[in-house]
């Protein structure tokens, strides 16, 4: 392993994507990272597309981190990075597919998919440990965005942010 999780077996834009343009290199908290750097694009989506558009974007990027993960673990040999953050982007898409379009709402969904992403409820924890290559890379997000998206609605709900 070379400096900040570069890999000379990995083609530097595979890279690209499963690091999410970069952000999984940084030295600590890469999946918070790539939480972050997921908020923007989730606005734009949301503001141009609205919750459907979030969740079809999810998706999209859910089947390319299925792939390019795959590819990525396969090139440098390991069963999941933590520089790969590209599953945490579909995950916290999932979880603000619920929010309003709204700065408050989009901070707690961020705060709930990372409690969830690091906590790994069941069976978030059994999928992370279990499942393999580039799907299990990605599906343990979705799980814990699928909790994530629970808490955020039932508090929006509840709780009148806007």
């Amino acid at each position: 392993m070379h400096a900040r999780g570069l890999h000379p077996a990995a083609p530097w834009p595979l890279t690209l994507v499963v690091t999410w343009f970069g952000l999984g290199l940084v030295p600590r908290a890469p999946g918070t990272f790539g939480s972050l750097g997921a908020l923007p694009f989730a606005v734009l989506i949301s503001w141009a597309g609205g919750p459907w558009a979030l969740v079809g974007a999810a998706v999209v990027v859910f089947l390319i981190g299925w792939w390019a993960s795959e590819v990525y673990v396969n090139h440098i040999r390991q069963k999941d990075p933590g520089h790969v953050v590209i599953d945490e982007v579909a995950g916290q898409w999932l979880t603000l597919a619920v929010a309003p379009l709204d700065p408050v709402a989009y901070a707690l969904g961020f705060v709930f998919f990372r409690i969830f992403d690091i906590f790994k409820p069941w069976p978030v924890r059994w999928a992370d440990r279990r499942m393999g290559g580039g799907l299990g890379i990605m599906v343990d997000d979705v799980l814990a965005a699928g909790y994530a998206a629970l808490a955020l609605w039932a508090v929006v709900t509840v709780v009148p942010i806007v």
